[in-house]
């Protein structure tokens, strides 16, 4: 049995935890999940069903880890810790490790499905869409990485998210976010991945033509 695993459909965030598995190079056993049809044991581990979700078989207990941060930085301390932060650079990995996962995710939602905060910046955690990508424009303009100039577990989870914002448009067109994105798109590990999940993909895509 694979030391891990994966729970998985390549057009989710599931491509966070694959980029994380290969930054850890950690052993797994990937399960590629039909939405309509999702497996007992995804639901099992996590009722939501949601993905990515993985199972660590270890030590004779398996444990499940949802929520792509919390997989991300779970994979760190199970299988990569040279992917952890240093001491001095705990702050900084926490501190934008939740923000993307809190303020950017809530801001890029609330904006994409039009909703307005108004007079009621003070009742959402994330004030305000334009608050929120400038704070992280402003750490990205003078910082490489989340944590300096070393990459560390918390750049696969920012770096998704400012990739997908990117892509699609969720995001300014900053050029503090395209040189991060630049950097973090170098890495071995996220090319690795990234092309598993884009060979998937072109054959789902091509499966549901020939169906079609």
């Amino acid at each position: 049995m694979a030391e891990y695993t994966f729970f998985f459909n390549p057009m989710s965030r599931a491509q966070i935890a694959r980029w994380a598995l290969h930054e850890a190079n950690a052993d797994y056993e990937p399960v590629l999940v039909d939405w309509d049809n999702k497996p007992q044991a995804l639901l099992k581990a996590n009722p939501m069903g949601k993905l990515p979700t993985i199972i660590h078989h270890h030590n004779g207990h398996d444990h499940a880890v949802s929520e792509a941060a919390a997989v991300c930085h779970y994979l760190a301390e199970m299988s990569a810790p040279d992917l952890l932060p240093r001491q001095e650079e705990k702050a900084d990995y926490f501190r934008w490790l939740f923000f993307a996962a809190g303020p950017v995710e809530q801001s890029v939602t609330a904006k994409s499905m039009g909703w307005e905060e108004g007079d009621r910046q003070r009742m959402v955690g994330f004030g305000s869409y334009d608050l929120t990508m400038d704070a992280l424009d402003g750490w990205l303009s003078t910082h490489d990485y989340v944590c300096g100039n070393r990459f560390t577990m918390a750049d696969v989870y920012v770096g998704s998210q400012v990739m997908w914002g990117l892509r699609f448009g969720s995001m300014p067109d900053r050029a503090s976010f395209k040189a991060y994105w630049d950097r973090c798109s170098q890495r071995p590990a996220y090319q690795e991945g990234s092309a598993i999940d884009m060979a998937l993909i072109v054959e789902m895509q091509g499966a549901t033509k020939t169906e079609a």
